[in-house]
Protein backbone atom coordinates (compact mmCIF):
# COMPACT_ATOMS: atom_id res chain seq x y z
CA UNK A 1 0.00 0.00 0.00
CA UNK A 2 0.90 3.57 -0.80
CA UNK A 3 1.87 4.93 2.37
CA UNK A 4 0.23 8.13 1.45
CA UNK A 5 -2.99 6.06 1.72
CA UNK A 6 -2.34 6.14 5.61
CA UNK A 7 -2.81 9.97 5.82
CA UNK A 8 -5.44 12.83 6.32
CA UNK A 9 -4.55 13.93 2.85
CA UNK A 10 -5.17 10.33 1.39
CA UNK A 11 -8.62 10.59 3.29
CA UNK A 12 -9.49 13.72 1.76
CA UNK A 13 -8.83 12.79 -1.83
CA UNK A 14 -10.74 9.37 -1.53
CA UNK A 15 -13.74 11.49 0.58
CA UNK A 16 -13.51 13.78 -2.61
CA UNK A 17 -13.69 10.86 -5.07
CA UNK A 18 -16.57 9.59 -3.70
CA UNK A 19 -18.72 12.93 -3.56
CA UNK A 20 -17.15 14.11 -7.08
CA UNK A 21 -18.08 10.76 -8.46
CA UNK A 22 -21.94 10.50 -6.21
CA UNK A 23 -22.75 14.15 -6.86
CA UNK A 24 -20.80 15.51 -9.67
CA UNK A 25 -18.35 18.47 -9.27
CA UNK A 26 -20.63 21.67 -8.85
CA UNK A 27 -22.64 19.83 -6.08
CA UNK A 28 -19.64 18.68 -4.13
CA UNK A 29 -18.86 20.82 -1.27
CA UNK A 30 -15.67 21.13 0.87
CA UNK A 31 -17.81 21.15 3.74
CA UNK A 32 -19.63 17.38 3.01
CA UNK A 33 -16.09 15.79 1.78
CA UNK A 34 -14.19 17.39 5.07
CA UNK A 35 -17.20 15.50 7.45
CA UNK A 36 -16.79 12.40 4.86
CA UNK A 37 -13.14 12.11 6.16
CA UNK A 38 -13.32 13.20 9.24
CA UNK A 39 -11.52 16.29 9.16
CA UNK A 40 -12.26 19.86 9.50
CA UNK A 41 -12.81 22.07 5.33
CA UNK A 42 -9.75 24.22 7.08
CA UNK A 43 -7.80 21.13 6.76
CA UNK A 44 -8.84 20.19 3.31
CA UNK A 45 -7.95 24.04 1.87
CA UNK A 46 -4.74 23.19 3.88
CA UNK A 47 -3.72 20.50 2.03
CA UNK A 48 -5.02 21.35 -1.88
CA UNK A 49 -5.99 25.13 -1.47
CA UNK A 50 -9.21 24.70 -3.39
CA UNK A 51 -11.92 22.60 -4.90
CA UNK A 52 -10.14 22.82 -8.33
CA UNK A 53 -7.25 21.85 -6.25
CA UNK A 54 -8.61 18.70 -4.85
CA UNK A 55 -9.90 17.95 -7.94
CA UNK A 56 -6.77 18.39 -9.88
CA UNK A 57 -5.16 16.00 -6.77
CA UNK A 58 -7.57 13.14 -7.43
CA UNK A 59 -7.09 13.29 -11.70
CA UNK A 60 -3.12 12.77 -10.50
CA UNK A 61 -3.72 9.92 -8.27
CA UNK A 62 -5.75 8.34 -10.62
CA UNK A 63 -3.00 8.92 -13.37
CA UNK A 64 -0.49 7.53 -10.74
CA UNK A 65 -2.96 4.19 -10.17
CA UNK A 66 -3.77 3.57 -13.84
CA UNK A 67 -0.08 3.41 -14.79
CA UNK A 68 0.68 1.14 -11.59
CA UNK A 69 -2.39 -1.34 -13.00
CA UNK A 70 -0.74 -1.12 -16.15
CA UNK A 71 2.89 -2.35 -15.14
CA UNK A 72 0.98 -5.07 -13.33
CA UNK A 73 -1.52 -5.91 -16.20
CA UNK A 74 1.82 -6.04 -17.96
CA UNK A 75 3.33 -8.66 -15.23
CA UNK A 76 0.23 -10.55 -14.91
CA UNK A 77 0.98 -12.05 -18.54
CA UNK A 78 3.97 -13.55 -16.90
CA UNK A 79 3.11 -17.57 -15.85
CA UNK A 80 1.19 -18.19 -12.31
CA UNK A 81 1.02 -14.29 -11.91
CA UNK A 82 -2.72 -13.23 -10.37
CA UNK A 83 -1.87 -9.18 -9.50
CA UNK A 84 -4.17 -8.04 -12.67
CA UNK A 85 -7.31 -9.87 -10.29
CA UNK A 86 -6.24 -7.64 -7.44
CA UNK A 87 -6.10 -4.43 -9.60
CA UNK A 88 -9.22 -4.75 -11.03
CA UNK A 89 -10.48 -4.63 -7.46
CA UNK A 90 -8.85 -1.87 -6.34
CA UNK A 91 -9.59 0.24 -9.21
CA UNK A 92 -13.36 -0.47 -8.74
CA UNK A 93 -13.57 2.11 -6.51
CA UNK A 94 -12.75 4.93 -8.58
CA UNK A 95 -14.84 3.78 -11.17
CA UNK A 96 -17.98 5.81 -10.36
CA UNK A 97 -15.55 9.18 -9.95
CA UNK A 98 -14.00 8.28 -13.86
CA UNK A 99 -17.39 8.21 -15.12
CA UNK A 100 -18.35 11.16 -13.84
CA UNK A 101 -15.31 12.92 -14.36
CA UNK A 102 -15.52 11.79 -18.47
CA UNK A 103 -19.07 13.01 -18.97
CA UNK A 104 -18.22 16.64 -17.20
CA UNK A 105 -15.74 16.64 -19.35
CA UNK A 106 -12.61 17.07 -16.55
CA UNK A 107 -10.53 13.95 -17.34
CA UNK A 108 -8.88 15.41 -20.59
CA UNK A 109 -4.84 14.28 -18.99
CA UNK A 110 -6.47 10.93 -17.48
CA UNK A 111 -7.56 10.08 -21.24
CA UNK A 112 -4.50 11.48 -22.36
CA UNK A 113 -2.34 8.67 -20.53
CA UNK A 114 -4.83 5.53 -21.45
CA UNK A 115 -4.25 6.46 -25.23
CA UNK A 116 -0.53 6.86 -24.93
CA UNK A 117 -0.53 3.69 -22.60
CA UNK A 118 -2.87 2.00 -25.00
CA UNK A 119 -0.57 2.86 -27.57
CA UNK A 120 2.07 0.72 -26.24
CA UNK A 121 -0.27 -2.21 -25.93
CA UNK A 122 -0.74 -2.01 -29.61
CA UNK A 123 2.65 -0.86 -30.85
CA UNK A 124 3.73 -4.22 -29.40
CA UNK A 125 0.96 -6.29 -30.83
CA UNK A 126 1.42 -4.81 -34.08
CA UNK A 127 4.54 -6.82 -34.12
CA UNK A 128 2.59 -9.63 -34.08
CA UNK A 129 -0.05 -8.98 -36.56
CA UNK A 130 -0.12 -11.48 -39.87
CA UNK A 131 -1.65 -8.67 -41.70
CA UNK A 132 -0.25 -4.48 -41.54
CA UNK A 133 -2.64 -2.17 -39.71
CA UNK A 134 -4.98 -0.14 -42.01
CA UNK A 135 -5.09 2.66 -39.10
CA UNK A 136 -2.48 4.82 -37.57
CA UNK A 137 -1.25 3.85 -34.22
CA UNK A 138 -2.57 7.02 -32.04
CA UNK A 139 -6.33 6.58 -33.52
CA UNK A 140 -6.57 3.38 -32.90
CA UNK A 141 -5.19 3.91 -29.29
CA UNK A 142 -7.71 6.49 -28.73
CA UNK A 143 -11.02 4.49 -30.13
CA UNK A 144 -10.37 1.67 -28.51
CA UNK A 145 -9.52 3.44 -24.92
CA UNK A 146 -13.14 5.47 -25.49
CA UNK A 147 -14.79 1.95 -26.00
CA UNK A 148 -13.19 0.67 -23.10
CA UNK A 149 -13.97 3.60 -20.84
CA UNK A 150 -17.68 3.61 -22.27
CA UNK A 151 -19.24 0.80 -19.71
CA UNK A 152 -18.13 3.44 -16.79
CA UNK A 153 -20.15 6.23 -18.77
CA UNK A 154 -22.61 3.90 -19.85
CA UNK A 155 -22.53 1.71 -16.49
CA UNK A 156 -26.64 2.44 -15.44
CA UNK A 157 -27.45 0.80 -18.97
CA UNK A 158 -25.20 -1.78 -18.80
CA UNK A 159 -26.00 -2.38 -15.25
CA UNK A 160 -29.67 -2.71 -16.31
CA UNK A 161 -29.29 -5.01 -19.32
CA UNK A 162 -27.35 -7.51 -17.67
CA UNK A 163 -29.49 -7.56 -14.48
CA UNK A 164 -25.70 -6.76 -12.31
CA UNK A 165 -24.18 -3.53 -10.48
CA UNK A 166 -20.98 -3.30 -12.82
CA UNK A 167 -19.32 -1.95 -10.32
CA UNK A 168 -19.79 -4.55 -7.79
CA UNK A 169 -17.22 -7.69 -7.68
CA UNK A 170 -20.01 -9.75 -9.20
CA UNK A 171 -20.79 -7.28 -11.94
CA UNK A 172 -17.27 -6.88 -12.61
CA UNK A 173 -16.40 -10.41 -12.97
CA UNK A 174 -19.62 -10.74 -15.39
CA UNK A 175 -17.98 -7.85 -17.57
CA UNK A 176 -14.10 -9.26 -17.40
CA UNK A 177 -15.11 -12.83 -18.83
CA UNK A 178 -17.68 -11.13 -21.81
CA UNK A 179 -14.63 -8.88 -22.49
CA UNK A 180 -12.21 -11.86 -22.58
CA UNK A 181 -14.32 -13.67 -24.57
CA UNK A 182 -15.53 -10.74 -27.26
CA UNK A 183 -11.30 -9.80 -27.60
CA UNK A 184 -10.31 -13.44 -27.81
CA UNK A 185 -12.79 -14.20 -30.96
CA UNK A 186 -12.55 -10.96 -33.94
CA UNK A 187 -15.99 -9.98 -34.48
CA UNK A 188 -14.48 -9.85 -38.37
CA UNK A 189 -12.34 -12.29 -40.39
CA UNK A 190 -9.10 -11.19 -42.59
CA UNK A 191 -11.19 -11.49 -45.58
CA UNK A 192 -14.49 -9.49 -44.37
CA UNK A 193 -12.59 -6.57 -42.73
CA UNK A 194 -10.98 -6.47 -46.54
CA UNK A 195 -14.26 -6.61 -48.02
CA UNK A 196 -15.27 -3.95 -46.04
CA UNK A 197 -12.20 -1.35 -46.68
CA UNK A 198 -12.86 -1.91 -50.02
CA UNK A 199 -16.26 -0.73 -50.20
CA UNK A 200 -15.27 2.27 -48.08
CA UNK A 201 -12.87 3.14 -50.91
CA UNK A 202 -9.80 2.17 -48.40
CA UNK A 203 -6.63 1.35 -49.53
CA UNK A 204 -4.11 0.05 -47.02
CA UNK A 205 0.03 1.09 -46.97
CA UNK A 206 2.87 -0.47 -45.19
CA UNK A 207 2.81 2.31 -42.64
CA UNK A 208 -0.37 1.44 -41.31
CA UNK A 209 -1.73 4.54 -42.52
CA UNK A 210 -5.11 4.73 -43.96
CA UNK A 211 -5.53 6.46 -47.30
Amino acid sequence: MDPEDLTARARIRDAAMWHFGDHGYERATIRGIAETAGVSPGLVRHHFGSKEGLREACDEYLIKTVRRLNDEAREFRRPGNASILAGRAEARPYMTYLARALVEGSAAPLFDEMVRLSEEWLAEGDRARPDPPASDLRTRAAVGTAMALSISILHQHVSRAIGVDVFSPEGDLLLARALIDIYSHPVMSLEDAALARAALGITDDKSGESR
